[in-house]
């Protein structure tokens, strides 16, 4: 049985309320953030955030953190009912978290956008297991894409949540990482990024879009 017109309009219009979305707060304001969100991430992750947050950099939404792996800019945060686009399926009593981001690979190799070596791998978020992250393009839908050698493309990036972990309007910091390249010898060959170390920090709001399937489709024709 084919599905219903409705049904497959729904992941546009999740995506549509996903670019909709944008930040509440003046980016003043988050200068002002307190520091307890930054520590509740260094403890959920092991001590990856080895620096204190005074010796991090704090960026502002919308200001581009580059590496030698990745130029990342995090736009906004989203909290939607479900994001299976994502590859994120939630269960009962939980919803999805997304960070929407501009990316751009400036390596010189082909970067997958999800796990540990990948994009995924330099940037955390406070309050979330990093290892359920899901990925997916906000032009397309297309589930942990592969990132071209210099060609910039929006990213969303999901975690399942606890339905009250999060509310609208809630601060969530997002930490970026510096990743290091290896080279492999003799048993492992090729490259890798690894070795995450805590160099960033940007804060935003969240903006709660409810299920995510009544905002018009019209950005997507």
């Amino acid at each position: 049985m084919s599905e219903s017109p409705d049904a497959a309009r729904a992941p546009r219009r999740r995506f549509a309320w996903l670019k909709a979305a944008g930040d509440r707060v003046p980016t003043k304001w988050f200068a002002g953030i307190a520091t307890g969100a930054f520590l509740l991430a260094t403890a959920a992750f092991g001590g990856l955030a080895t620096a204190a947050p005074d010796d991090l950099a704090h960026l502002e939404p919308g200001q581009a953190h580059v590496s030698d792996q990745r130029s990342l800019t995090v736009e906004r945060a989203v909290l939607i009912d479900e994001l299976p686009e994502a590859g994120v399926y939630v269960e009962d009593g939980q919803r999805v978290l997304a960070i929407i981001v501009d990316v751009e690979n400036r390596w010189d190799e082909p970067l997958t956008s999800a796990g540990s070596n990948g994009i995924a791998g330099s940037l955390r978020v406070a309050g979330v297991d990093a290892a359920s992250a899901g990925a997916a393009r906000m032009d397309d839908a297309t589930s942990s894409p592969v990132l071209q050698p210099g060609v910039p493309v929006q990213l969303v990036y999901a975690w399942p949540v606890e339905a009250d972990s999060f509310e609208d309007g809630q601060a969530v910091r997002v930490t970026l990482y510096d990743m290091s390249l290896y080279t492999g010898s003799f048993v492992l060959g090729g490259q890798w990024w690894d070795d995450p170390v805590a160099d960033a920090t940007v804060t935003v709001r969240v903006a709660d879009v409810g299920a995510g399937v009544d905002a018009e489709a019209g950005d997507d024709g």
